[in-house]
């Protein structure tokens, strides 16, 4: 892509980022999460936010790169927004000192103090008001939490309330891509399958057509979804990686960037610039076309090999945005070490997820005894692979373990996000009748492929191959534990 970039100012008529009321002209207006208004105190008026003006609406004419103001490099400013750092958990929290002088951490419910503040960075062109309010959200996390009160741990249990969650706007950029995508490689169509042999010696075969494949395509994608806050990026290990899979949200119903809807509300500072995630945006790019061809091959049910990928963007439309969740929080302290659980909830569609702590000893109980009953089965049931109610134990484990903790949770950026294709070429040519074959995938099939997928489920994909039962584990456990 050519490097014509335009700045579209979305902060023009604005002062200090903040709206007066149209009717009487106070500046005493907040949020009205029922309808997502605003609403002035001083008269009782409400009234629709505004859209932002200038940027491109119609991906197929988007050229070169786009960047709100929002999304420029960040520069500290002197506004009354200003962010803390808390000094218990290291987390970075943003609030409007016009409206307060202390507020508390999100994360750890720490009190902030404004001796705490550090440079804030920048604010986003667009934010995504609150739809729920805190008695919704309150509902939706006693109902998430109450579904792993088994295995939960009694502290835990006894010591849980929603009264203390916190609404907070996560800061984003949201990315337009305008693409166009050439995809070449192989695929296989099942012809039958059949066995051979008997008792153990039975084995089962599959006879298969393989074609030569070509796709060619224009893609538009609208908001891939990256966190601009470092930290909420890296999951790994942590339990906040909630906040990434409460995605995606309805950003096509973001408006412009106003400080009445901090009110009420705390908030993290974008700390990453654009050129930091240029490569994480032309990744998710690439998965996303990935997937989006996969509506054209359906035919090809033992999989595709593409060895040629090429996705030449046209133009890339950055700008910055807050996104609304509400936050619960609960700290587990055993000995000296302290594990922070979060169970977050995306605060317009009501997606929830979250970690709870697990009682690991009645855990660990249980699996041994479904681990027996297994071992009970294998020597009793007539089956071929047998050997499996040897991993029922531990299947159960993971199972349970998964569904509290959530470790693996994350927003599927591939199918979840919105595209459209146009301007369709689709070549197939059959080049081999493939008998005899044992696998029952095709083999370097990567048509499925996301990048960075978790090892978890590269290894369940394993078994996955080679019985049916662990499909439908693992069907079970990319749901999140629902």
């Amino acid at each position: 892509m050519e490097e014509n970039i335009t700045i579209v100012k979305t902060d023009e008529g604005n002062v200090d980022g903040q709206t007066k009321c149209p009717k009487c002209g106070s500046t005493d207006i907040s949020l009205n999460a029922n309808n997502g208004h605003l609403r002035c105190h001083f008269c009782r008026h409400e009234f629709e936010f505004q859209k932002v003006k200038g940027l491109e609406t119609n991906l197929n004419e988007l050229k070169g790169q786009i960047i709100g103001t929002g999304a420029k490099d960040i520069i500290a400013d002197t506004n009354n927004i200003k962010t803390f750092k808390c000094n218990s958990c290291g987390a970075e929290v943003v609030i409007d000192t016009a409206e307060a002088v202390g507020a508390r951490c999100h994360w750890c419910r720490n009190t902030l103090t404004i001796n705490e503040q550090i440079p804030n960075g920048s604010i986003p062109d667009v934010v995504l008001p609150f739809r729920m309010n805190k008695e919704m959200a309150q509902k939706e996390i006693e109902k998430f939490v109450g579904k792993r009160k088994f295995f939960a741990h009694p502290k835990f249990k006894e010591e849980f309330k929603t009264d203390n969650i916190m609404g907070v706007y996560f800061p984003y950029l949201l990315v337009d891509v305008n693409s166009h995508v050439f995809l070449r490689g192989e695929g296989e169509h099942l012809a039958r399958t059949y066995s051979r042999g008997s008792g153990e010696n039975r084995k089962i075969y599959y006879d298969a057509d393989l074609y030569a494949i070509e796709r060619e395509f224009d893609l538009m994608i609208e908001g891939i979804t990256v966190e601009s806050n470092s930290e909420r990026r890296n999951t790994q290990g942590n339990t906040n990686n909630v906040i990434n899979a409460i995605m995606p949200f309805d950003i096509e119903n973001c408006v412009k960037w106003d400080a009445n809807y901090l009110k009420g509300y705390t908030s993290e500072r974008r700390d990453t610039n654009i050129d930091e995630l240029r490569d994480l945006v032309g990744i998710q790019t690439k998965d996303i076309a990935r997937f989006s061809a996969n509506e054209t091959l359906k035919e090809y049910d033992r999989g595709v090999a593409w060895t040629n990928e090429k996705v030449t963007v046209k133009g890339e439309q950055w700008k910055a945005a807050y996104l609304p969740v509400w936050l619960y929080s609960y700290q587990q302290v055993t000995g000296d070490k302290k594990v922070f659980h979060y169970v977050a909830v995306n605060a317009r569609t009501k997606e929830i997820m979250g970690s709870v702590p697990i009682h690991m000893p009645k855990l660990l109980f249980l699996s041994v005894l479904v681990e027996i009953f297994g071992m009970i089965a294998m020597l009793i049931v007539d089956f071929d692979y047998s050997w499996l109610f040897l991993l029922i134990g531990f299947i159960y484990f993971f199972l349970m373990y998964s569904k509290y903790r959530n470790k693996d949770a994350r927003h599927r950026h591939e199918t979840e996000t919105k595209k459209h294709m146009g301007e369709i070429r689709k070549i197939d040519s059959l080049i081999a009748k493939r008998t005899g074959l044992t696998n029952p995938k095709m083999l370097g099939a990567n048509n499925l492929k996301v990048h960075g997928e978790s090892i978890s489920n590269q290894i369940l994909d394993t078994i996955a191959s080679q019985n049916t039962i662990a499909n439908f584990i693992k069907s079970n456990i990319n749901k999140g534990g629902e």
